[in-house]
C-alpha cells in the first residue's frame, strides 16, 4: 500500500523546491516518483501542433522521488510521517504526529 496518493496535499523536504507544498496530480508506484503541482518545474520545448498553435517553450511538473515528499497533516497542517492502522477489516492511513486519519 502507497502512503502517498493522487489528491494528496503533501510538503517537499528535499531538493530545489524545498518548502514547498502542493497537491499531488499522479502518482507512479513502479518508479517510487509522484508528479506535484507547481513542484519541480522543466521547461519543455514544443513543435507548433494543433493543441500548441504557437509552440515555443512551456513550463510543466516533472516527476518527484517520494522520499522527498511528506504528506501534510489534516489536523496541524506540518509535513507527517505516514502510518497504518487496521480498523475492523480495513487498513487505513493515519498521521504520526496527530494520529488523524488521512482521506
Amino acid at each position: 500500500m502507497n502512503r502517498i496518493k493522487k489528491g494528496d496535499t503533501v510538503y517537499v523536504n528535499a531538493g530545489n523546491d524545498k518548502g514547498k507544498t502542493g497537491k499531488v496530480l499522479s502518482v507512479d508506484p513502479a518508479e517510487g516518483r509522484a508528479i506535484v503541482e507547481g513542484v519541480n518545474l522543466v521547461s519543455r520545448h514544443t513543435k507548433p501542433n494543433a493543441k500548441q498553435p504557437q509552440g515555443g517553450i512551456i513550463k510543466q511538473e516533472a516527476p518527484i522521488h517520494m522520499s522527498n515528499l511528506n504528506l501534510i497533516d489534516p489536523k496541524s497542517g506540518k509535513p507527517t510521517r505516514v502510518g497504518f492502522k487496521v480498523e475492523g477489516d480495513k487498513k487505513v492511513r493515519i498521521a504520526k504526529k496527530s494520529g488523524e486519519e488521512i482521506k
